[in-house]
Order: structure tokens, then C-alpha cells, then sequence
């Protein structure tokens, strides 16, 4: 999230990641004035991109990579920033849609072996907590009640 704010002909620029993480009292009205929403990249952004960046355009004679690159933009989560760095890497139509198409598949890897780490550590917490669960129930509470879990200290 990005908000500006204008005043004594300034424009103050304010960016974050977790907007429902900042006081309440930032985002009254007359603090910050304008809220944008940056998303990720979109097909209909990587055409602007594209137009703007390599003078391409798409829908009249759709470049080979054209439909894969829009696929996975769709599929990954990448920037509009991330998507012009790679465009502009070359004037060369072939070459620039060839390396965004191989770093957004790159990307895409990265992200699918982040995500089925997390789901791995996901499932071994839960399994660690039923058997945490199981033991407490087995030994009767974790001993504390009548004649269970009392011992008493002895001196060495």
C-alpha cells in the first residue's frame, strides 16, 4: 500500500506491506490523503509493459512467447517493476520476451518450492502437536491430580 500526503507544495511518499499494521491514527482523513493499492503484474500491465517498453504490441500479431508469458504472470506473482527490469534488458523483441518468459518460469519454480516447503512444516507442526496432544491425554494431564506425577526430591 502507498499513500502521498501534499503540503507547503511537498508530495511525502509512504509505502508498506501491511497497512493493518500501522496506527489507526496514520490513516485518518487529512493524514494521508490518497491510498493506491500496488498489485502484483497483470496481463493487461504486461501489454502496457511491453507496448511501452519494446514499441510491441500483442493483439494484432502475437509474438510465439506472447501467450506463456501471459499464462505465467497469471500463475507467479511478479511485479510490474520486476517485469520492465527484464524488458528492458533488450530492444530486441525476441531476446526481452525470451528473458522475462525464463525468469518468470524461474520465478514460478521458486515460489511453487516455497510454498510446498511451508505446507511441509505446516503439516509437521500439526502432526507434532496431535502427538503432543495424544501424550498429555495418555499420561492424564501432565501429572497433576491425585497419586500421579508426586515424588518427592531426594538428596544426593
Amino acid at each position: 500500500m502507498a499513500w502521498s500526503s501534499c503540503g507547503d507544495e511537498r508530495i511525502i511518499v509512504f509505502t508498506t506491506n501491511h497497512k493493518d499494521r500501522l496506527d489507526p491514527a496514520l490513516l485518518r482523513p487529512g493524514r494521508m490523503d490518497v491510498h493506491i493499492h500496488m498489485s502484483y503484474c497483470t496481463t493487461s500491465g504486461f501489454r502496457i509493459l511491453a507496448s511501452n517498453y519494446l514499441g510491441f504490441h500483442g493483439d494484432d500479431n502475437p509474438h510465439r512467447l506472447w501467450g506463456e508469458i501471459e499464462g505465467l504472470i497469471e500463475s507467479t506473482e511478479v511485479t510490474p517493476a520486476e517485469v520492465a527490469e527484464e524488458l528492458m534488458k533488450s530492444d530486441d523483441v525476441d531476446v526481452a520476451l525470451d528473458g522475462l518468459a525464463n525468469f518468470l518460469k524461474r520465478n514460478k519454480v521458486e515460489n511453487d518450492e516455497t510454498e510446498e516447503g511451508a505446507n511441509k512444516i505446516e503439516n509437521q507442526e500439526a502432526k507434532r502437536q496431535k502427538m503432543d496432544d495424544h501424550n498429555v491425554n495418555k499420561i492424564g494431564g501432565g501429572g497433576f491430580g491425585r497419586g500421579r506425577g508426586r515424588g518427592r526430591l531426594m538428596k544426593q
